[in-house]
């Protein structure tokens, strides 16, 4: 995740759409698309450009607010690029490496039913669905634990008029750091 002075919030999620087999080595980091997204000024334009000829397949949330605020997801399915404008609401994405569609299908279900009870959820009940959403199978849950891969921590932007905060709770550490630009 990052965010820099072009107005922009980038969130990189493994995989596309579903799991792949990964290969032993890839022609370039998806980290180094990242930074490209962040910096340059037209980000949409670096999209549609960019090579992502064996490059790891990988999901992209883009939140720009340089013009008007638009929420952008891309995948990169290994073969093909994909492109949607989300609507302006609350959202849920899984790493396609880490879960299954079915159970990416119940992490929307639980997020659904959170937005039900809470029509506009403030920052503090959003953490608390991420750190209690589940049902009970630690596998699953939003704070997951399968022994050898596990959450480590949860982040949050929010975006307040001119400032970003951003904070972030190491779950192993219980410290959670908070920095504002």
């Amino acid at each position: 995740m990052g965010a820099s002075d072009q107005k922009r919030l980038i969130c990189l999620l493994n995989g596309g759409f579903e799991a792949h087999t990964r290969k032993d080595r890839y022609r370039m980091s998806r980290g180094v698309v990242v930074t490209q997204l962040l910096t340059e000024p037209d980000a949409v334009a670096i999209m549609h450009e960019i090579d992502l000829l064996d490059i790891e397949p990988f999901t992209v949330v883009m939140v720009d607010w340089s013009k008007s605020l638009e929420v952008l997801e891309w995948v990169w399915d290994g073969e093909h690029k994909h492109f949607e404008e989300k609507p302006l609401a609350p959202h849920i994405w899984s790493s396609s490496l880490l879960y299954s569609s079915e159970e990416k299908r119940k992490r929307e279900e639980w997020f659904s039913n959170f937005l039900f009870d809470h029509m506009s959820p403030s920052e503090e009940e959003l953490l608390t669905f991420h750190r209690s959403a589940g049902d009970g199978n630690r596998e699953t849950n939003l704070i997951m634990d399968r022994g050898f891969v596990k959450t480590k921590s949860i982040s949050q932007f929010v975006k307040n008029d001119d400032d970003i905060c951003f904070k972030y709770e190491d779950l192993q550490s219980h410290e959670i750091t908070m920095t504002s630009f």
